[in-house]
């Protein structure tokens, strides 16, 4: 089972969603039956609302579920409650990205493109201050909290359990200068080391690659149980949008894909940042 609160936040949405499509009721009809609005119903099917266990038992009994699911529900809606240990950083990470970081704990695979900046999971201290200090109005504590999260987010890579995690980036993400040539510098060298992991791979889409099948930067979440669907992470400057749907995921895999056949095999993608990392050291 799914281990941070918001994957399991995220299952107990699914789950409460698949009951009442099984009985096949609408949220308002469901509202009405335990003396609830519709709108609370659908709050708790789409995890934007707080489920109390009083809750999770008064579905299960209008549904008629077992003991041992009531169970189940009911500590998922416990556990939801619970903080990750990203959100002690408050302003310092936004609420719309709590809730990505909150998934990608627990994604078995992850597949990212990233078209002007290097991948959040790669990134060193230096240039992932440069970003923030550049990029968002924040004070210097906020930054510092954001910097914090960046480089603990990144722990997840060596772990037994890591994902297996693929990136590809654009080639302008490696030749564009964040900060000063030592900055870059070092950053393509953590690229490299970071590599070198197991269960890491990355490729470099260059300049002549030719026409490609995406229109910015995207990351496709997978979980290891088939309860919880593959889902795609798109992320702007004040929000973000999650797309569950199989379609969004379908298109998105075979986008992924062209990028993958567009781009560099791994082991060329590595030559070309070694001779751009030669360039910052003259």
């Amino acid at each position: 089972m799914a281990g941070s609160p918001t994957a399991r936040r995220r299952r107990l949405s699914i789950e409460l969603k698949k009951l009442r499509e099984k009985s096949a009721l609408t949220c308002a009809q469901v509202g009405e039956a335990l003396d609830w609005s519709g709108s609370k119903v659908n709050r708790m099917e789409t995890g934007s609302g707080r489920v109390q266990p009083s809750d999770i038992d008064a579905l299960c009994r209008f549904y008629d579920t077992s003991d041992e699911l009531r169970e189940f529900l009911k500590s998922l809606a416990r556990d939801a409650k619970t903080r990750g240990w990203w959100q002690v950083h408050g302003a310092g990470v936004p609420e719309w990205f709590n809730i990505y970081i909150g998934l990608e704990q627990d994604a078995s695979t992850l597949r990212q493109y990233q078209c002007e900046v290097l991948p959040g999971l790669m990134q060193t201290k230096a240039y992932a201050r440069e970003l923030h200090t550049t990029g968002a109005h924040m004070s210097a504590e906020d930054i510092d909290r954001a910097v914090r999260v960046r480089l603990e987010r990144q722990e997840m890579l060596s772990r037994p359990d890591s994902p297996d995690a693929w990136f590809i980036v654009h080639e302008g993400a490696v030749r564009n200068v964040i900060g000063d040539r030592e900055t870059m510098r070092e950053q393509l060298e953590r690229i490299l080391e970071t590599t070198e992991l197991p269960s890491v791979t990355l490729q470099v889409l260059t300049f002549d690659s030719g026409t490609y099948p995406a229109t910015g930067s995207f990351t496709m979440l997978g979980f290891p149980a088939p309860e919880d669907p593959d889902l795609v992470y798109r992320d702007g400057i004040t929000d973000a949008v999650y797309l569950e749907g199989e379609h969004h995921v379908r298109e998105y895999t075979r986008a992924f894909d062209g990028l993958r056949a567009a781009a560099l095999s791994p082991q060329r993608s590595a030559q070309l940042i070694k001779s751009v990392v030669k360039e910052y050291s003259r």
